[in-house]
């Protein structure tokens, strides 16, 4: 159910999980401190889930053709715009 919207029902006594009105957790609820009931095969699938994921983020590869890009100099955008800063002021 990772990445899924679930919905969680508890009582005193049980604590139920459904996925798309389907059942899929039922159990006893656990009322101690900080305690997390998980289902050693639900750790498992969770693990692989998270591998593929991580490895879906990651780059493909390193690039092998570098892209060319043309390349100005900094007065070419100075006159394109009338600005002469050999003077410090504005071209007319």
């Amino acid at each position: 159910m990772i990445g899924r919207r679930i919905e969680v029902t508890a009582d005193l006594d049980w604590v139920r999980v459904f996925c798309d009105g389907t059942t899929v957790a039922d159990h006893e609820r656990v009322w101690a401190w900080h305690q997390t009931v998980t289902d050693p095969e639900h750790r498992v699938a969770a693990n692989m889930l998270r591998h593929n994921r991580i490895n879906a983020l990651r780059p493909v590869g390193e690039p092998t053709d570098q892209v060319m890009v043309e390349q100005r100099l900094l007065s070419d955008y100075d006159a394109a715009l009338g600005i002469d800063l050999g003077d410090g002021g504005l071209v007319s």
